[in-house]
């Protein structure tokens, strides 16, 4: 019998996030027979959200992913993975760096977002290892750099001087097993709205809220996530008089339940890695009403079977109205136009296939 190949995911943390979400998910389902997997964690046990039964985890209980530095050093060593899969661009550059020093093993990152249009949003204060430039030092060390979309692939390529040849596409998989919606609500009920993502400006939410105040029909919208655009984008909802059409749930495990009674899932952001959101809307049947965006929506979306895609905010509210007095939305068909691409069996193969060719 042929020896199992090590493979070691890392994460920041296994916290809420699309990425958290696919590499645990990986981690609980690469074949058994082949490899023997680990799951790394910079961060702390308790801030774990997502299920890791099954799954040899280790915690290096450090803030952040700069303090665990050296700990993942030292157990690279005593470990001896055959593969390294790390996530999100600074992990991703750290990962580089230590690859220096294991020749005889693969590292592979897997990046997130969109770089080059991710960056004009700012954020949180840059960190040393963000300040490094990945794209001369970290990025170029890794054997693979996964991509999640063709846009993703095309940026590295083109803003970041990545060779072709060290990249390769892979699609988020749909990881939960949804279930699919009877029918959609009646034309003349309430239309429920709903938009699942981190509150913060990248994601668009602010955009959203100044377009569906416009409307002159009754409707109810959901905004599920949390984060540091809360105050404002609620100051903002008070302001347009809108509050008694919104309802904020900051985090819940029930997402598959929401968007199932939902009527139209409502995407904003200016840019995405690839939106697992948007993938598990259409699982339940609940079509997408998107702004147009790098980050795979090209790859997801086809027009007026599983959803419809703005350049602008006169065209998204159009499209909604459009929407809901022109298009006879079928769940059946909105589901399978996902799921044809997107199944987790599909998905894991390719990953599979990769980890067989990088460990041989």
């Amino acid at each position: 019998m042929k020896k199992k190949k090590k493979i070691v995911f890392v994460l920041p943390e296994i916290t809420a996030g699309g990425a958290e979400r696919v590499m645990t998910f990986l981690a609980q389902n690469l074949s058994k027979e082949y490899f023997d997997v680990s799951l790394w964690a910079a961060g702390f046990e308790k801030n774990t959200i997502y299920n890791v039964d099954g799954v040899n985890v280790k915690y290096f209980n450090k803030p952040r992913v700069l303090k665990a530095t050296p700990g993942f050093f030292f157990a690279l060593i005593k470990n001896k993975p055959d593969i390294v899969i790390s996530s999100i661009s600074h992990l991703n550059t750290v990962m580089g760096l230590l690859s220096i020093f294991f020749p005889k093993t693969k590292f592979v990152g897997r990046e997130a977002n969109v770089l080059s249009i991710k960056k004009q949003f700012g954020g949180k204060k840059k960190s040393f290892i963000s300040k490094i430039p990945f794209s001369k030092i970290g990025y170029k060390l890794l054997d693979i750099i996964l991509c999640q979309s063709k846009d993703m692939f095309n940026d590295m390529k083109t803003n970041y001087n990545i060779p072709t040849s060290k990249m390769r596409i892979i699609n988020n998989p749909i990881t939960d097993a949804f279930t699919l919606k009877s029918q959609n609500a009646k034309k003349d009920d309430i239309v429920k709205f709903i938009t699942v993502a981190r509150l913060k400006k990248q994601k668009g939410h602010e955009r959203i809220i100044k377009v569906i105040s416009k409307l002159n029909f009754p409707y109810q919208y959901t905004i599920i996530g949390d984060g540091p655009e809360k105050e404002r984008l609620f100051a903002l909802i008070e302001e347009l008089g809108i509050k008694k059409n919104i309802k904020h749930i900051p985090y819940t495990k029930e997402v598959p339940k929401y968007l199932a009674e939902s009527d139209f899932f409502l995407q904003g952001a200016y840019v995405e890695g690839f939106p697992n959101c948007l993938i598990e809307s259409c699982s339940v049947g609940t079509p997408v009403l998107a702004y147009k965006a790098p980050g795979g929506l090209d790859e997801i979306l086809e027009l007026e079977v599983n959803g419809l895609i703005a350049d602008n905010d006169d065209e998204f509210l159009r499209n909604i109205i459009k929407s809901k007095t022109e298009i006879e939305w079928d769940p059946k068909k909105i589901n399978h136009s996902v799921t044809k691409k997107f199944n987790k069996k599909v998905i894991l193969q390719k990953y599979e296939e990769l980890f067989l060719e990088l460990a041989s």
